[in-house]
């Protein structure tokens, strides 16, 4: 059972195979593979502003964050002119924790512009494939349609194509029933005239026709013994014209 399966499964992919690759249009399918490219360039595109954006975005932060540690700086500066040292220990702390901070949106920002120039580098790479396949594409179906297009006429000139094909019995069937047609005319024009059929859109039955044929067949006998004794008759004044000749020395 599990080889009989196994036998089924393979059958069955193989005739799906074949009747997806009879239905598979080249040209369909490169077209196809080139909009998945552009749609995968497209992507990539857009990681890359994605990424830009937020490292625009770090950047703003890491701005506000300097101007900050600035205001804190000066603030602390000022508590100790006022002699209000916890303020400026107060504003010194806060200092830190920005910096501290800016520290950690400094390390983001650099691995975002790695992660930036990455893929920028594959944009790069992939746009160039891209081009590279619309050029052999743009190849491949000129060259597969100036092939189809031979073999189309190479099948309708030999008659090897389906639609030829049907013509080509479509003139045969006709060629056959023109020659049975054919052939039954000359057999009932031999029934006919042999007698086995008889001619409804002829006058008189059967007998009329027969005394018919004779008296016709009378009157040609008749006009070829006149035919015979009218050229006998010419004949004769020549051979006597002959006789009259003087004899041969």
């Amino acid at each position: 059972m599990p080889g009989l399966m196994s036998r089924l499964t393979l059958i069955i992919k193989a005739k799906f195979s074949k009747a997806l690759d009879r239905a598979e249009n080249p040209n369909e399918t490169l077209d196809y593979s080139y909009e998945e490219q552009l749609r995968q360039l497209q992507n990539v595109k857009r990681g890359i502003a994605d990424v830009t954006t937020a490292k625009k975005r770090l950047e703003l932060q890491y701005t506000g964050m300097q101007q900050q540690v600035e205001k804190l700086d000066g603030q602390a500066r000022q508590a100790l002119q006022a002699n209000r040292e916890d303020l400026a220990r107060e504003a010194l702390t806060r200092k830190a924790a920005v910096q501290g901070q800016l520290e950690g949106i400094m390390q983001q920002g650099q691995q975002l512009e790695a992660q930036q120039q990455k893929l920028i580098e594959g944009e790069r790479t992939l746009q160039t494939k891209v081009e590279s396949f619309r050029t052999q594409k743009e190849v491949i179906k000129a060259q597969y349609s100036a092939a189809e297009a031979q073999v189309r006429i190479g099948e309708a000139a030999s008659g090897i194509g389906e639609h030829m094909a049907d013509v080509g019995m479509a003139i045969q069937r006709a060629k056959d029933k023109t020659e049975q047609m054919q052939a039954r005319a000359n057999a009932i024009d031999e029934l006919t005239t042999a007698g086995a059929l008889e001619d409804y859109t002829a006058q008189g039955d059967d007998i009329d026709r027969q005394l018919a044929q004779i008296s016709q067949s009378g009157q040609v006998d008749d006009e070829l013994a006149k035919m015979k004794a009218e050229l006998g008759s010419e004949e004769k004044p020549k051979e006597l014209a002959g006789g009259e000749s003087e004899p041969a020395q």
